[in-house]
């Protein structure tokens, strides 16, 4: 197990930590958050004509999710974050300016393109800054302190959302939202960006993962996954948690050192992916851990009326999840201790926990999936960290935004899936069988962990790099 002593971090680093903090919640203050469906409901729209809504958002995020990684690989990571909560500004303006589906689409198209200029320009910044400061060991439990101050702007949105829309209707709670944007735009231009220009980057080949010790021997089943650091040459650095199998990742070498256009960039991002089996599979299970509770948290209101109580107490089962999910998001830092079975544990918690609450059908089973929620937020946070750890060269958001595309991806087929066996078989039914997903992927990581154990210790040390 990879040690990491505990310190005090520097001022950069605080600093850092708390403009993504201010950002992550002011990104999240939006009021019109809790009202939309009933702000297009109010404006005539039908049930069919809201959901071809979400479909036009979701298909925004996978248009624009991976072209925005790449610019975000040759431009400036700063310069997208800034002008992410501008363009979700306009799509809220358009919308209470003037309310009309044609409007309302658009207003998602924006809003789609935002959260596609965030995707991965925000974790490959954070990365390689605290990876410059030599402290991206910290990089799961600031990420997961983000997710966490995000969760509360969405939590205070709700609190605030009725008072400000009795007092001054649908277009206050517009101003206020596009108000919100526009502080975290500004809050956005505080985050640091150390990037060489591109006139003065240096082609470097890419560093090839070298072959272990001949006489090396297999990971007990009972040891967690250890990697090598992040930037040995960085004193106090190592890798954040790496739940599932244990690869040999190359060490993470700096990310702008080479001159590539926005083609070429994209291009390596995906050859990432697609010739390195570890960054694969880290992009795959940020996918799946991700767009299920994603997915299902979109259901909870329906579940929660299922359960016999009153609309009214809708609201007050739903702040029990989003206080799960804030918990889930601080407990990063003891989550990061996991291995691969404890991983999986974590994984197998979520299903047991959402399918357990679910089928009870009452209010109390909101425990349980509040529960559910906490632990899948700190998975994903982990899975993020892991993945983030695997990604080498120029293209870290290009390929963290390709897993931002499978996630939109998967949700989709996600909330096709549950409206099937939803109206086949009832919300409680749907909800369990979906959160099966979490129980497989807990199976797959325990079976591959087995195989590898019991593998010859000639065999480990002559594997060809990058593939396990």
């Amino acid at each position: 197990m990879i040690s990491i002593v505990s310190r005090v971090p520097d001022p950069a680093v605080r600093r850092l930590a708390a403009t993504l903090y201010g950002y992550a919640f002011l990104s999240d203050l939006v009021l019109l958050y809790p009202l939309y469906v009933v702000f297009f409901a109010d404006t005539g729209l039908s049930v069919g004509q809201i959901a071809s809504l979400f479909v036009i958002w979701s298909a925004a995020g996978i248009l624009f999710e991976v072209p925005s990684g790449a610019w975000a690989d040759v431009l400036s990571r700063r310069l997208l974050l800034c002008l992410a909560p501008l363009v979700a500004a306009a799509g809220f303006a358009l919308w209470v300016l003037l309310p009309s589906y044609p409007a309302f689409a658009g207003g998602f198209l924006l809003w789609g393109a935002a959260g596609a200029l965030v995707s991965g320009a925000l974790e490959a910044l954070v990365w390689t800054e605290l990876d410059r400061l030599g402290a991206v060991g910290r990089y799961a439990r600031v990420l997961g302190r983000a997710r966490t101050a995000g969760v509360l702007g969405v939590v205070l949105s709700g609190v605030l959302a009725g008072p400000v829309l009795a007092v001054g209707g649908y277009p206050a709670v517009g101003a206020a939202s596009v108000a919100a944007c526009l502080l975290a735009a500004i809050a956005a231009t505080r985050f640091p960006e150390h990037r060489a220009p591109a006139a003065a980057r240096v082609t470097v080949a890419e560093p090839v993962p070298a072959a272990g010790p001949v006489n090396a021997a297999p990971p007990r089943p009972d040891q967690p996954d250890t990697a090598p650091p992040a930037n040995p040459d960085k004193p106090g650095t190592a890798p954040p948690a790496n739940p599932g199998e244990s690869d040999s990742v190359p060490p993470a070498g700096p990310d702008d050192d080479v001159d590539l256009g926005w083609w070429d960039t994209l291009r390596a991002g995906v050859a990432q992916v697609r010739t390195r089996a570890p960054v694969r599979s880290a992009v795959l299970l940020v996918a799946v851990v991700a767009a299920d509770w994603g997915a299902l948290d979109e259901y909870t209101p329906l579940l929660a009326l299922d359960t016999g109580v009153g609309a009214q107490a809708v609201p007050l089962l739903l702040l029990l999840l989003w206080a799960g999910v804030t918990v889930g998001g601080l407990l990063a830092p003891a989550g990061e201790r996991l291995g691969s079975r404890g991983y999986a544990a974590l994984l197998g918690l979520v299903g047991v926990a959402l399918a357990g609450g679910a089928l009870l059908r009452h209010p109390a089973g909101f425990v349980l999936i509040a529960v559910a929620f906490g632990a899948a937020q700190l998975a994903t946070v982990l899975a993020d960290a892991r993945l983030q750890a695997r990604i080498t060269g120029t293209s870290r958001a290009t390929v963290t935004s390709l897993a931002g595309m499978a996630t939109d991806v998967l949700i989709i087929v996600t909330y096709a899936g549950y409206g099937l066996l939803a109206t086949a078989a009832g919300n409680a039914v749907a909800f369990a069988l979906t959160a099966g997903a979490y129980l497989v992927v807990a199976l797959v990581l325990l079976t591959r962990r087995r195989r590898r154990a019991v593998v010859p210790t000639g065999v480990v040390a002559a594997v060809t790099p990058g593939r396990h």
